[in-house]
């Protein structure tokens, strides 16, 4: 029976809040007169575009009541309202996601009232079902019945304001059309590293190497002390060098990865991090491995995060978990730092989000000031 007036009452709660939006709506109808007055007269066209915005936000909060009640997102579609005045006009009516949201206002005119029809079987619930469930021990009636009028209304808001496929579709094209950007971005951005470190690093060690040959050459016949030690020097110049060429190539791809697997290599990498880092693979030593551009994405994600972690956040421990799930790989890392992470402050936030955007993957940044800063990566694939 407690449990039953508990899911009641949370019912109710959702039905008081949708009829009150319902009367905030009546209210708004006079708004929606006078942009439409307005855009017939001409002189006041610039307010339908500011009524459309509106009903948008309306929209979107009553997806959210409807998500909390529910537990399931309602996706949003709509045509961004930027341009000329005139454009703004032509996506205000054009937009399939308007007639939408106008046709959910109609309609929720008349259930959002649904809360008429729960007050009544309050009383009649706490008398029945008191009586029904709390002396005969049966399953209360009348009470689960505010529970599905609360449940009619979110399923009817879902109808109605669930994007059309077509909607859907472009919504998901335009995301893949700037996820292609971030990527292309990241890629070229990538080169240029390449790029700079062979440049600075590996040519120039080998433009000296080669210079200390030739004197070396030279000073052979008449000095081969001196020659002894450029070639000397030259050596440790091709070390050097060498070295510069391994760390380029870890750069674009760690051969720890294919060696030791996605695991391996993050534990390596929580070994030389020089940070207390506990390792959760949530059982992936022992499975099937993924794609080598997913486990590449992971181990960036996971390098660079450890990397903030020691400059950045003030501790000197965190955790690393992986994990398999159905659709692909996740990765968190979390940290008790001083928090506060911001993305255009340089800290390589930025990169990681194309680097997983390129593969269709999530990326969230969980950093309140205060710590604690929890990075979480979903990386799509195939098992």
């Amino acid at each position: 029976m407690g449990k039953s007036v508990r899911r009641a009452a949370m019912a109710s709660v959702h039905l008081v809040v949708a009829a009150a939006m319902c009367f905030g709506m009546y209210l708004f109808i006079t708004v929606l007169l006078i942009a439409a007055i307005g855009t017939v007269a001409v002189v006041g066209c610039w307010l339908l575009p500011e009524a459309v915005l509106l009903i948008r936000r309306i929209a979107g909060a009553k997806r959210n009541l409807t998500a909390l009640w529910t537990g399931r997102e309602i996706p949003e579609a709509y045509t961004p309202m930027t341009g000329t005045l005139r454009e703004r006009l032509r996506i205000s009516v054009r937009d399939p996601g308007t007639l939408r949201d106008l046709r959910w206002m109609l309609a929720h005119y008349l259930y959002g009232a649904l809360l008429a029809l729960a007050l009544p079987l309050w009383p009649l619930g706490l008398v029945v079902d008191g009586v029904w469930a709390g002396a005969l021990r049966r399953d209360p009636v009348v009470l689960p019945l505010i529970v599905r009028l609360a449940d009619t209304e979110a399923r009817w808001s879902t109808v109605l304001l669930m994007p059309s496929p077509e909607a859907r579709l472009a919504r998901r094209v335009e995301e893949l059309r700037e996820t292609r950007a971030d990527a292309i971005a990241a890629h070229e951005a990538e080169l240029r590293r390449i790029e700079r470190d062979l440049h600075d690093g590996a040519q120039a060690n080998l433009v000296a190497l080669s210079m200390r040959i030739g004197l070396a050459k030279r000073a052979y016949e008449r000095d081969p002390d001196a020659a002894r030690k450029l070639l000397d020097d030259a050596q440790d110049q091709a070390e050097q060098a060498l070295a510069e060429l391994r760390q380029v190539v870890r750069g674009i791809h760690p051969p720890i990865l294919t060696d030791r697997g996605l695991v391996g290599a993050v534990r390596a990498l929580a070994a030389s991090s020089g940070l207390s880092v506990v390792v959760d693979d949530g059982g992936l030593d022992a499975g099937t491995r993924a794609p080598a551009a997913v486990e590449a994405a992971a181990y960036f994600v996971v390098a660079e995060s450890l990397t903030n972690v020691a400059k950045y956040s003030g501790t000197d421990r965190a955790e690393v978990r992986l994990a398999r799930t159905r659709r692909g790989l996740t990765v968190r890392v979390r940290d008790e730092g001083r928090g506060g992470a911001d993305e255009s402050a340089g800290s390589g936030l930025l990169g990681m989000r194309r680097r997983v955007a390129a593969l269709d993957g999530t990326f969230e940044v969980t950093s309140p000031v205060g710590g604690p800063t929890v990075i979480d990566v979903e990386l799509p694939c195939v098992w």
